[in-house]
């Protein structure tokens, strides 16, 4: 593999926290939720305030998290778009720039206007709610969500899928969301229950959608050599990328073949020290289930159009989830599709705390390296290999 990366862990993640996540509005603000989730991660660590110099994150702004905080001054601020692999990217190359030392990255997820009905009736989230009152395009535009279900009938047509590939992605995330205490849903589904829940947009029904919740998630990212002076044991960033194609809008990308992934792909296995024949836990974005099955087939796992045969191939029977090879979990803390719409966040959490043997029940055991390719098709296809230090 090719070792033209500068940054090989000389960059650690050195902790994580969350606040849990609801799938229902709850009284708190994204503010005091991203506050939450900071001050827990900053007592983890170890640090105070006045340790942090750095600050990325899209929501709420930094200015105003910094002020709620009390953090003093800081010599590098970002606010990345989602998803999440933005933030992580940018707060890596901040700390191995010199622009910060001690970055908190943070991300408040928040049901707003955007994506659930009850959001839009309450005049406050409303409020919350950025854009709401600018132009949008009609229902009938390619862009944004719609995008993924139109490529989802492509997918479905150009490789023969069955619907049902679709499913055993929804099934997997739900099974390991019941080992999650921060999941927003815990509830078991089987086969039959996805095939049967209510379809948005042909082909994609309300399971295989990612969950509206209010929750955040905060980080510590620092040098490596800090990380090993703080309290847990360094997450090392071995390489992070982010992908994008030309053309890139929804309705003009080449194909199946030639979209925001393989670039992710193609450059993080070249800047990696390892692949997915090493990884103990595998993180495919699942903001709509085709997402995953194009992330494990993009990948390397298996073929163009085998996503559901792997998946078959690794089901195992007894838990009711995906092992490959029988250890290596999907999303073992069940993903935007039952953890909660985290636009990536989760996905990076959850492998921090694999890696630092934090997971619970979930832990897989002696973890040491993980695969997080958060994002999509189009402008947010994003990946980072992580290692334990």
């Amino acid at each position: 593999m090719n070792t033209a990366n500068p940054l090989r862990h000389k960059v650690a993640i050195a902790g994580a926290a969350s606040t849990g996540f609801t799938a229902a509005n709850t009284a708190s603000t994204q503010t005091a939720l991203a506050a939450q989730a900071c001050i827990d991660v900053i007592r983890a660590c170890g640090l105070t305030a006045s340790d942090i110099d750095g600050l990325c994150g899209s929501t709420p702004p930094s200015a105003e998290l910094q002020a709620a905080l009390g953090i003093p001054r800081a010599t590098w601020v970002a606010s990345p778009f989602i998803p999440f692999g933005n933030h992580v990217a940018a707060a890596v190359s901040a700390v191995h720039s010199g622009l910060a030392e001690v970055v908190l990255v943070y991300h408040a997820a928040y049901r707003q206007a955007w994506n659930t009905s009850s959001s839009l009736k309450d005049p406050f989230r409303r409020i919350a709610t950025p854009g709401l009152t600018e132009p949008h395009p009609g229902p009938e535009t390619m862009a944004a969500s719609v995008g993924y279900t139109a490529w989802a009938s492509r997918y479905i047509h150009e490789y023969g899928a069955d619907k049902a590939d679709f499913g055993l992605v929804a099934i997997n995330e739900r099974t390991n969301a019941a080992m999650n205490p921060l999941a927003a849903i815990t509830k078991p589904i089987t086969m039959d229950d996805y095939l049967s829940a209510r379809m948005i947009r042909h082909p994609l029904c309300l399971l295989d959608m990612d969950l509206p919740v209010d929750g955040a998630d905060a980080f510590i990212v620092t040098t490596a050599e800090r990380a090993r002076d703080l309290p847990l044991p360094p997450v090392l960033v071995d390489a992070v990328v982010l992908g994008q194609v030309a053309p890139n809008e929804e309705d003009q990308i080449r194909g199946l073949g030639h979209h925001g992934q393989q670039v992710v792909i193609d450059t993080l296995k070249a800047k990696s020290e390892f692949w997915i024949d090493d990884v103990d836990v595998y993180f495919p974005y699942d903001g709509f289930t085709i997402l995953a099955l194009s992330w494990i087939e993009n990948a390397g796992w298996c073929g163009p159009g085998e996503a559901g045969d792997f998946l078959r191939e690794h089901w195992d029977s007894s838990s009711n989830r995906v092992l490959i090879d029988g250890r290596v979990p999907i999303n073992p803390h069940g993903g935007s599709l039952s953890e909660g719409a985290t636009q990536g966040s989760g996905h990076v959490r959850e492998a921090v705390h694999q890696l630092q043997g934090l997971a619970g029940e979930r832990q897989v055991a002696d973890a040491q390296r993980a695969l997080v390719t958060p994002g999509g098709f189009f402008f947010n296809a994003q990946g980072m290999t992580l290692a334990r230090g």
